[in-house]
């Protein structure tokens, strides 16, 4: 609803915009302290790690490249996965940040394993490198500074592109650089199937994602939203009797994948009869505690109370997407640098690398602070510009994204929840007949570009790393 413009400026209003942007300096200064605590932290950590004759300038210049990759990944993955829940006005700047210093790190933590060792070793025949280490290393620094690289432009520009096309076209060209200039091969250095594999599932997923979304939003736009303009009481009674349904229903799905997922890399294994229970207690709380919500709202006004049901749900759906998230892009800055500390503590090339616990906080912190320092034009472009988000909307989006994303982190595919989340907001807009196709031509241009664009730097810096150490 548009607002009439003030003649004169507001005194109360310029007030407070000088708090806030007082408050954002405040934020700077400890994202940018804690990123540097931790940064030096990690340096000092990582050379009591590494075997004690590792060239300590590579092992701080990968250091480097690891963790402004995950920067990059905080400022557009990050941002874009929270786009629609700040677009939609559900979650300001500051409590995204929050949920995903909660939920992302922990997906990563929890569900992360499988697709970390398929971008680590995956795409790269690990047998043509095993005669020298070093060259594994070079790859994987090339790769991570070609895509952190391209991220970094991409955000700036505003465009959400995926960090998994990036780190992939970082090690494609990396990997075949190295093959022509040591003659041990060229293209064949490259797992091609895996990567045709991958590819069916980047064409896949925003198809999936938007389908999901259309459905969902779909649903819920013609039996509940309808009311809006009609009688009060159908109204309240569609928001207590289908709303529980409907958050119930998303909480057992979600829940399911979750628990699956997370406890098999746990080690912990569940009988499916037990399985069945607590999705079953989890679905019944849900719903008992919207239907309780629902009933506590019913002096409102139809509208306000969907708005404000819808927005607690956006929440949950953001919170779980955030782990969705965690458990597959995060990967990308992990995993290939998990590698090079890998080489640098036992100087060969193995099947297996740890995950030290200092990597996950040191990437996180980094992730978070991307978010927060640059994150802010893709947030607007996901948010805002490719359709209006309202709270039930970018429910059904991040619920068909977060659904979407967590069964390709079932399947260990490292799938670009970038194009699965732009597929479910085109699916919402299409309901709305609002999808901005316009702006969807550069984005789609920049998608084509990411990897191409990653292996040329990626190729660039395997020849200068060589050539320096």
């Amino acid at each position: 609803m548009a607002k009439d413009t003030p003649s004169l400026p507001d005194p109360d209003q310029s007030d407070a915009a000088g708090s806030r942007q007082q408050g954002d300096v405040w934020w700077h200064v400890a994202f940018g302290g804690l990123l540097a605590v931790s940064f030096v932290s990690f340096v000092l950590w990582s050379l009591g790690w590494v075997a004690p004759e590792t060239n300590r300038v590579l092992l701080i210049t990968a250091i480097v490249f690891g963790v402004f990759m995950a920067f990059n990944i905080g400022g557009n993955d990050v941002a874009n996965s929270f786009g629609t829940s700040v677009g939609s006005g559900t979650l300001t700047m500051k409590q995204a940040l929050i949920v995903a210093a909660v939920f992302e790190v922990s997906g990563a933590v929890l569900a992360g394993g499988s697709v970390t060792e398929t971008v680590r070793s995956g795409i790269v025949d690990l047998s043509a490198v095993s005669q020298d280490a070093d060259d594994l290393v070079f790859i994987m620094m090339s790769a991570l500074l070609g895509a952190a690289l391209w991220l970094f432009l991409a955000t700036y520009m505003g465009w959400p592109v995926s960090t998994t096309h990036s780190i992939i076209g970082g090690i494609v060209g990396a990997a075949v650089t190295m093959g022509f200039v040591t003659g041990s091969g060229g293209f064949e250095m490259v797992q091609w199937d895996q990567i045709g594999q991958i590819v069916v599932s980047w064409v896949l997923s925003p198809l999936l994602g938007g389908v999901v979304a259309f459905a969902i939003f779909w649903l819920i736009k013609r039996f509940i939203l309808s009311h809006a303009e009609g009688d009060r009481e159908e109204g309240h009674r569609a928001l207590q009797t289908l709303v529980p349904l409907v958050a119930a229903v998303a909480a057992v799905v979600l829940a399911g994948m979750l628990l699956v997922k997370g406890l098999s890399n746990l080690a912990i294994e569940l009988e499916p009869a037990i399985l069945a229970f607590v999705l079953a207690m989890i679905g019944i709380a849900v719903w008992v505690g919207v239907y309780v919500f629902a009933q506590a709202l019913r002096k409102k006004k139809f509208k306000k109370a969907a708005f404000t049901l819808f927005s607690w749900m956006q929440v949950f759906t953001a919170s779980v997407f955030a782990f969705s998230h965690g458990a597959n892009d995060i990967a990308n800055a992990v995993g290939p640098f998990a590698a090079v500390l890998d080489v640098f503590r036992s100087g060969a090339v193995n099947a297996t690398a740890a995950l030290p616990l200092p990597i996950l906080i040191t990437f996180g912190v980094a992730l978070l602070a991307g978010l927060w320092f640059i994150g802010r034009k893709v947030v607007s472009t996901v948010g805002q510009r490719i359709t209006e988000i309202h709270p039930a909307s970018g429910f059904s989006a991040e619920l068909a994204a977060a659904s979407v994303v967590m069964l390709a982190s079932v399947l260990g595919l490292p799938v670009s929840s970038t194009h699965i989340l732009i597929g479910a907001v085109l699916g919402v807009g299409l309901v709305n007949r609002a999808a901005n196709w316009k702006l969807m031509k550069p984005i789609a241009t920049a998608w084509v570009v990411t990897l191409p664009a990653a292996a040329a730097v990626g190729s660039v810096g395997y020849l200068a790393l060589s050539a320096i150490f």
